[in-house]
């Protein structure tokens, strides 16, 4: 139930912002907790004894199938009860599951501990979405959401640089005598870290978040609406959806294997590696992030109101030059250089994507559209894209050094299908906004 507080707490005022940074905050450490693998292939990989693949699948799809499918149902429970009390559970849920990660000791056992992360971290988006779909108007969205979305390079920047630091301890450092853990190797210990201090988020969303009041109220819940929505915009959700999914597949991809692309193609060091892109990713990813919901926001009052596809679409064809020219340079510095490009403009897509989809969901379903969003999207973006990059090195080039040519093979068949179908989806998604539009008002 919403309360008065909530109500005074006022649509975009200073309290609207303060929610914005507790869930960023939130966001940043689910990142941290599903990128920091990517720093610690090489102990993890020498200690368990597998693959490239294998360290894939940890990467991706033992993560990216259940936080895919548990989506929707946790959707539908967002829709209709308390998103503050999903968001506070799912928390201490997927902190606990990072710090079980550090505590496994064979490769089935790390790989369940991976999904359980993915099932708390399913609750967190759905939620957030769709309460700050009720915290801010329609023209001040887009940046609110790209503030939240903040948290994925936030994160994930934080995740590299601490794994590099990692790294260069396991290489020089002996196994940490932990009181009533015994004996554990430095990649272990870092699960545990990081995974605690998510106790004390959960514990300060569920002080200081308060549940708005839903715009438009939660009546009228008609038994298949969801599906009835779906039905009525099929063209303008599957351009969103789909042209999302080719961009995540690359980002998650390239996000998984630049650390261990610099460091095969041009000898970097793995710590050195992880700093240059971890600082990439926080800054440069923070800025691109903010970029585009100023971008999608001012074509949004200029008229556009297609704005936030024609940003994703941007987003594609940006990708398409910069990751695959990183991937093929002739030198570590033209790498960097591109990388950083990479970063900056290539992930000004974020806070739009969600965005985008609340201009066009009613209130009520808000939640369920996100989560069917992530579900798509993560499931061949997250789920495939380290496994495709992984794939195409292992079968393909049968060669560890040739990440390279799979990240650009990658990159290079996915971006033209996401532009052509973002392009085809303009018109239908540009119609789904004057009608959502036109009921709101």
């Amino acid at each position: 139930m919403s309360s008065p507080s909530a109500k005074r707490g006022g649509r975009s005022g200073a309290y609207a912002w303060y929610v914005v940074a507790v869930l960023l905050l939130a966001y940043t450490l689910s990142f941290i907790d599903r990128m920091i693998l990517s720093l610690l292939v090489g102990p993890i990989r020498a200690d368990l004894g597998i693959s490239d693949t294998q360290m894939s699948l940890l990467m991706g799809f033992a993560f990216a199938i259940f936080y895919s499918v548990l989506g929707i149902p946790l959707g539908w429970l967002a829709d209709r009860g308390s998103r503050r009390g999903l968001m506070v559970a799912g928390v201490a849920a997927w902190s606990l599951m990072t710090a079980v990660c550090g505590l496994t000791r064979s490769y089935v056992g790390l790989f369940l501990a991976r999904i359980g992360v993915g099932v708390g971290e399913a609750t967190l988006s759905p939620a957030a979405y769709s309460l700050l779909g009720d915290y801010f108007p329609r023209e001040k969205l887009g940046r609110a959401m790209a503030v939240y979305s903040i948290g994925v390079p936030l994160g994930s920047g934080i995740a590299l640089v601490a794994g590099a630091l990692v790294v260069k301890f396991v290489t020089e450092g002996p196994p940490l005598i932990v009181p009533m853990l015994g004996a554990m190797e430095p990649w272990r210990l870092t699960f545990v870290v990081i995974g605690l201090p998510g106790l004390l988020v959960a514990l300060l969303i569920a002080l200081t978040v308060r549940e708005p009041e839903r715009k438009g109220g939660k009546q009228g819940l008609a038994k298949g609406e969801f599906t009835a929505f779906l039905r009525t915009h099929p063209a303008a959700l599957a351009a969103h959806m789909g042209g999302m999914s080719m961009i995540t597949l690359v980002m998650y991809g390239a996000m998984a294997w630049i650390p261990q692309f610099l460091h095969r193609t041009y000898a970097m060091p793995i710590p050195e590696a992880g700093l240059w892109f971890g600082a990439a990713t926080a800054i440069c990813g923070a800025a691109g992030l903010m970029l585009g919901g100023w971008m999608a926001d001012r074509l949004y009052r200029r008229g556009f109101k297609d704005a936030h596809l024609r940003v994703i679409r941007l987003n594609a064809g940006v990708l398409l030059v910069t990751l695959t020219g990183m991937a093929l340079a002739p030198t570590a510095g033209i790498a960097l250089v591109l990388m950083i490009l990479t970063m900056l403009l290539g992930t000004i897509h974020g806070g739009v994507a969600g965005a985008a989809l609340q201009m066009v969901s009613p209130n009520r379903l808000r939640a369920r559209i996100v989560a069917l969003y992530f579900l798509v999207a993560n499931l061949i973006g997250l789920g495939c894209g380290p496994t495709a990059m992984a794939l195409v090195t292992d079968r393909v080039f049968g060669d560890d050094a040739a990440l390279r040519y799979a990240i650009a093979v990658v990159t290079a068949l996915a971006m033209p299908v996401s532009i052509l179908i973002l392009s085809l989806g303009l018109k239908p998604f540009a119609r789904a906004v004057r009608e959502a539009e036109a009921t709101v008002a």
